[in-house]
């Protein structure tokens, strides 16, 4: 480890004349390094401490570490505008950071969320310094990985993001107002009145994304992944199993690990999108489970921005953490096993009684026609509890959720031996509605012997035909289902405030619409030609020996 010299703030230009400042941090030795570079919207001396080490950490190890206020941001001039001017400023801060002094021309960027996503824009231009990027938690395709899922308004993770979005523009304004107000609203989410911020924000990116509530062209515009397509870089990528934008963090893995010629890594751990530690909602994974992305970061860096050989290219590229056994897996490439189906079957009772519906992984044939009838009253939504989209998220407890009659669960038999579960989860549902339009909300649970019922993954979608099958897309995990546990799909037609409400005939936007929402009926198939069923990516006992206990080098000593 080097010695540090003390922080310096520098200044650069962009092509159009904006001044962004930056800190910078330097090892205190002779000789040129590779730089890293972060580009951040919420306070350049913040530098994304709450998942990272500090950046003079990252210096010690022989980095020039550059930390930018993005256009408009901290200090630094012009006007915010969401994601708008970071292709061009990030390829121009590029090229400024490859020529400070004492840097050796290779630059290599970090950072998650909005700071991931300024990596894929300074990448689209493809500036000759940029060598490697780190993204972490990021919206590949804006519209499907962040503003909506299923084709619901993410409504809790977008109105917070904006409330504080706004607050900081509020600060920088000096209108000390607006900043009281928004700063309140931001501590009593989820709201009752959204309008808060057409009221005290109107210009907020938050109005323009309910209004594109389809994937059009504004989205097109905004989303790395129309931008990406020539891009080949090696990509370290970073995520979370309840983080909120995991969708994007995979999407943009599968897309380069297909088509790039260069080394793409993932890494997703049992975490939420902010901290990356050992506890997420109620549960502690353990020691293992804390964050070990400065250490493998700085391995990544050294290989491409060094050369080094740091045996990272002999090493699977895809690390998952298996909760459960608390331990780190490796694989070649993301988990594509056969699903194993396990079908709804009922009494018609699965709304008030836990012993009526049921998970069956081998259905006698024929199966009954049954059916099971779910009422959601806009009144009381069944509210959102953890998962990757409500705030805090996480795994909870949820029985006492499982017990309310607007929600319709499904339990299997006590497992005769561990489950192993890698990859992407999914739940076809067949049902009819007596609305035009309606949502369905899946969860997917671990029952204990005892009664605890604690949530693994969730997915959630917005339907537009009264009658059809629907394919509800749950978040991938990783994960053993203990012996003696049994698995439980729940199902809902809400989970408020983390996805807007449907009034039977849209979104409901705003406290306006709220008089207009109808009582919604559903009726669920189980048994006979249309048999609900959900989909398990089962890890069998041959993959395992593929799969190994080893995690890489990194996770493993964490």
């Amino acid at each position: 480890m080097l010695k540090i010299l003390p922080k310096q703030t520098a200044s650069m230009h962009t092509r159009d004349g904006v001044r962004l400042d930056a800190d910078i941090y330097r090892p205190d030795a002779d000789g040129e390094f590779p730089v890293l570079l972060m580009r951040q919207p919420y306070g350049r001396a913040i530098a994304s401490t709450v998942v990272y080490a500090h950046p003079t950490w990252y210096a010690a190890h022989g980095y020039i570490v550059v930390i930018q206020d993005v256009r408009g941001r901290g200090t630094s001039e012009g006007e915010f505008q969401l994601f708008a001017h970071e292709i061009l400023d990030g390829e121009d801060t590029v090229n400024w950071a490859a020529n400070l002094p004492g840097s050796n021309g290779k630059v290599g960027m970090y950072g998650f969320s909005y700071q991931g996503m300024t990596q894929l824009c300074a990448a689209v231009n493809q500036p000759s310094a940029l060598l490697t990027i780190c993204p972490a938690m990021i919206g590949y395709d804006l519209y499907t990985d962040w503003a909506y899922e299923g084709g619901a308004f993410c409504l809790q993770t977008n109105l917070a993001w904006a409330i504080q979005l706004a607050t900081e523009t509020a600060r920088l304004r000096g209108n000390k107002t607006v900043y009281q107000a928004l700063f309140a609203a931001s501590r009593n989410l989820p709201l009752t009145n959204p309008e808060i911020l057409q009221q005290l924000a109107p210009h907020s990116f938050y109005h323009e994304w309910l209004a594109h509530s389809q994937p059009d062209e504004y989205w097109e515009k905004l989303s790395p992944k129309h931008h990406l397509q020539a891009v080949d870089l090696p990509m370290f990528h970073i995520g979370g199993w309840f983080d909120t934008y995991l969708r994007g963090t995979l999407h943009l893995y599968k897309d380069m690990a297909a088509r790039s010629t260069k080394p793409q890594h993932l890494l997703v751990g049992a975490w939420a999108h902010l901290p990356w530690g050992r506890k997420v909602g109620e549960i502690d994974f353990g020691a293992k489970a804390a964050s070990p992305v400065d250490k493998m970061q700085i391995r990544w860096f050294d290989q491409f921005l060094k050369g080094e050989n740091t045996g990272l290219l002999h090493e699977s590229p895809v690390c998952l953490f298996e909760m459960g056994t608390n331990i780190w897996r490796t694989f070649p490439k993301f988990p594509t096993p056969i699903h194993k189906s396990y079908f709804l079957s009922t009494t018609g009772l699965a709304s008030i009684r836990e012993d009526s519906g049921t998970l069956t992984p081998n259905p006698q044939s024929p199966v009954p026609n049954t059916f099971d009838v779910l009422v959601h009253d806009p009144w009381r939504p069944v509210p959102a509890l953890g998962g990757h989209a409500g705030i805090p998220a996480g795994v909870f407890e949820r029985s006492h959720l499982d017990c309310r009659s607007d929600v319709l669960t499904y339990t299997s038999e006590p497992l005769g031996e561990d489950l192993h579960l890698a990859g992407d989860v999914a739940v076809e549902i067949y049902c009819t509605a007596d609305q035009p339009s309606y949502d369905l909300s899946a969860v997917l649970s671990e029952v204990h012997p005892d009664g605890r019922v604690y949530n693994l993954t969730q997915g959630y979608v917005h339907c537009r035909d009264v009658n059809a099958s629907t394919k509800i897309q749950l978040q991938a995990t990783c994960a053993r289902i203990a012996k003696g546990n049994a698995l439980r799909l729940s199902l809902s037609a809400a989970c408020f405030p983390a996805y807007a409400m449907n009034s039977g005939n849209g979104t409901i936007t705003s406290s306006d619409s709220l008089p207009e929402a109808q009582i919604i009926t559903l009726t669920v198939n189980c048994g006979g030609q249309f048999n609900s069923h959900l989909l398990l990516p089962v890890v069998s006992e041959g993959d395992e020996r593929d799969v190994g206990t080893r995690g890489r080098k990194d996770a493993e000593n964490n």
